[in-house]
């Protein structure tokens, strides 16, 4: 069994995510008020990763007008179907939730399709087994925000013909605590007949968590599972070196084993 290090990639790479295209993995991550706008890496192994180019590197595709530094792009999601790439971000400053696509995934991608209706951020894509693709993202409760981070997980099918939203849009989860806050950063996946949702709650700081339910059914109900979360760091205390731990995307390699990369943060001048 080989070991490897902590990080994979160092320094500002939050909100990763993975596809597996053969023997090839390919990431992403946030980029937020910066341009060009979400770098992406190649890796042979998960363990050693080369930046092959960003995806949003025209202007036509990145407006930052009087974005800040925690403003622009949140929380990307790299899938691959059928010999298209594909990549669903929010520009929190500009335009809402929008696909990106390539058949190259060092580039050249796409311009920018706007999803309308798309309320919220951190969309991700699910790729069905009978080639229907599904949005997944998280909103304010639309029933009302009763405290900061009253939101929940929704899911809407996505027409790629037309890369609009269609049908119904439908509450799948909430989190796993009880009066959770910012359950976000949803990823479906279907494993041996039963489909999985995973999330982040607890918010981006000490409470950060890993979270996951399933489901018979696309649209739910989706059951939590009875030891979440999955994985965090929130009971180690304010001393551990590392924390913030969370916003995970599953990925299995062509042997059959299942990684999750994730964002972490170190203590820096306190």
């Amino acid at each position: 069994m080989s070991t490897f290090k902590n990080p994979i990639i160092e320094g500002f790479s939050p909100d990763p995510s993975v596809c597996a295209v053969g023997e090839d993995f390919y990431l992403v991550t946030s980029s937020f008020g910066y341009f060009p706008g979400v770098p992406i890496y190649h890796s042979k192994d998960m363990v050693n990763w080369e930046q092959i180019g960003n995806v949003l590197d025209r202007e036509s595709q990145l407006n930052l007008q009087d974005a800040g530094s925690s403003s622009g792009i949140f929380a990307p999601t790299i899938r691959y179907h059928d010999g298209t790439f594909y990549m669903i971000t929010t520009n929190v400053t500009y335009g809402g939730n929008f696909v990106v696509t390539a058949t190259d995934p060092a580039g050249p991608w796409s311009e920018p399709y706007y999803l309308e209706g798309a309320i919220g951020i951190d969309p991700s894509l699910f790729f069905d087994e009978d080639g229907r693709c599904y949005y997944s993202g998280t909103r304010p409760n639309p029933t009302g925000v009763t405290h900061n981070g009253d939101w929940e997980i929704w899911l809407q099918e996505l027409d790629l013909n037309t890369m609009q939203l269609t049908g119904v849009s439908t509450k799948i989860w909430k989190g796993a605590m009880r009066n959770v806050i910012w359950p976000e950063a949803p990823h479906v996946y279907k494993k041996d007949g039963y489909y999985y949702v995973m999330i982040a709650e607890g918010g981006t700081g000490p409470n950060h968590s890993v979270t996951i339910a399933r489901s018979e059914k696309i649209d739910g109900p989706y059951i939590g599972f009875a030891n979440n979360p999955i994985l965090t760091h929130r009971h180690l205390g304010s001393a551990f070196p590392v924390q913030n731990v969370g916003h995970g995307d599953l990925v299995e390699t062509p042997d059959g084993q299942w990684f999750m990369v994730l964002l972490a943060s170190r203590k820096f001048e306190g």
